[in-house]
Order: C-alpha cells, then sequence, then structure tokens
C-alpha cells in the first residue's frame, strides 16, 4: 500500500485559525481543551491565533474576545463570485496569522480551497459520513433525519475540507448509539459529546505529523 505524505506544519508552529458561523460551542470546547491541557500537562496541543465568522451576529464571536483571540468578520454572499471573494479574504486572513491549520466549527458557507491550504482544513459534521451529510445538512436537521430514518447508532466525522460539502477525506469519526427515547435535541447534545473528544484528538494529530493519505484513505500512526 502506498502513502503520501500530508504537508508538515513548519517545526514547532502549531497555530489554528477558527472559522465559525453561529453559536461557536465548538469554539468553545477547543478553547477549553486547549487551557485544560496547558493544566494537566504544562504544554499546549495548538493555539488559536484567528477567528473568523462569516457573520457580525455570531456568537461565538464572544468566546473569541472572552480568549483574547483576534477576531475576523468575513461576509459570504450567494453567488459564486462573493463565495469566492470571501474565500480568499479569508485565507489572506490565515496567511497573516501564519497558521499550520484551519479548523471549521460550525462554519456554514461553502469555501474555495486555495493549493496552499489542500489538506491543512478540517470540519466535523455531526453524523458518520456518507450519510446525512451535503448541503442542507446541519445542526438538529441532521440529528432528525437520523430519527427519521430509524437509524440504530449515529455518530460524528472529522474530514479534511475540499470544494465540495462534506466531501473530502475521512480522518476519524466515533460512533454513539441512538436510544428509543431520543429526540433530535437529546441525540444531538449525545452526539456533541463525542465530537468534543474526537476534533481536538484530530487536530493535534495532524499538528504532530500522524496523519498519511492513500487514496481516501487517511491512516494514523
Amino acid at each position: 500500500m502506498l502513502f503520501d505524505a500530508l504537508p508538515k506544519p513548519q517545526k514547532g508552529n502549531r497555530k489554528l485559525a477558527v472559522f465559525i458561523s453561529g453559536g461557536g460551542t465548538t469554539l468553545d470546547n477547543l478553547i477549553r481543551h486547549r487551557q485544560h491541557s496547558i493544566d494537566r500537562e504544562q504544554s499546549s496541543p495548538y493555539e488559536i491565533t484567528a477567528v473568523i465568522s462569516s457573520s457580525p451576529q455570531a456568537g461565538g464571536l464572544k468566546f473569541a474576545s472572552d480568549a483574547q483571540i483576534p477576531a475576523h468578520v468575513v461576509h459570504f454572499g450567494t453567488n459564486e463570485a462573493s463565495l469566492t471573494a470571501a474565500s480568499d479574504r479569508a485565507f489572506e486572513i490565515c496567511r497573516a496569522a501564519d497558521v499550520s491549520l484551519v479548523v471549521l466549527a460550525g462554519f456554514l458557507k461553502l469555501l474555495t480551497i486555495p493549493d496552499d491550504f489542500e489538506f491543512r482544513v478540517l470540519n466535523i459534521h455531526p453524523s458518520l459520513i456518507p450519510a446525512f451529510c451535503g448541503h442542507g445538512f446541519y445542526g438538529s436537521r441532521v440529528h432528525q433525519g437520523v430519527l427519521d430514518y430509524g437509524c440504530q447508532v449515529s455518530g460524528c466525522t472529522v474530514h479534511f475540507v475540499d470544494n465540495h460539502y462534506d466531501h473530502g477525506r475521512i480522518v476519524a469519526q466515533q460512533v454513539v448509539p441512538v436510544l428509543p427515547d431520543d429526540d433530535a435535541n437529546m441525540l444531538q447534545q449525545r452526539v456533541f459529546r463525542a465530537e468534543c473528544e474526537l476534533y481536538p484528538a484530530a487536530v493535534t494529530a495532524y499538528l504532530d505529523g500522524r496523519l498519511q493519505v492513500s487514496g481516501r484513505r487517511i491512516l494514523w500512526q
């Protein structure tokens, strides 16, 4: 089996940019996980040096402010040209912040990934891709879809981002049970607890250079 090396961060560079669109619960988890690691191990698994929001009303901007992380609002339109221009602006900010990795955290806009950020953008989706994913599947819509279909398990997926919704190579998945009395909110909370563990682990594995690619498969060292 042939393996290709993923782009490795510059030695010692563990800087992240986090993209948000709404409440910022995933951003808050990443901030908390970093601080917990520092308190426990006296070391930092990563440093969040920029937050980019597609909305000036995003609740996650308060998490950035409270953590004293520089935040930027980039307005994404609805047509292809405006989406491309906004993507260009967002990645300009990432270059200026010298980030190794972009982490999407409830970011709802379609990005155009520039060549120098290929395999440098991660997302987490609240289902087991390729089920219940793609354009329009976000938040409670995902979990209601799982319940309506009668699935017995659900979960979350960390994947690299390409120029299509929820399409890039899968980095990691975690399964959670669907219980008989679940509603969408209950299932969402259970999946989010799994996300809170899986996403920081995947981000750290990337920054540690422990990921390899073989075709569509991503393998951990």
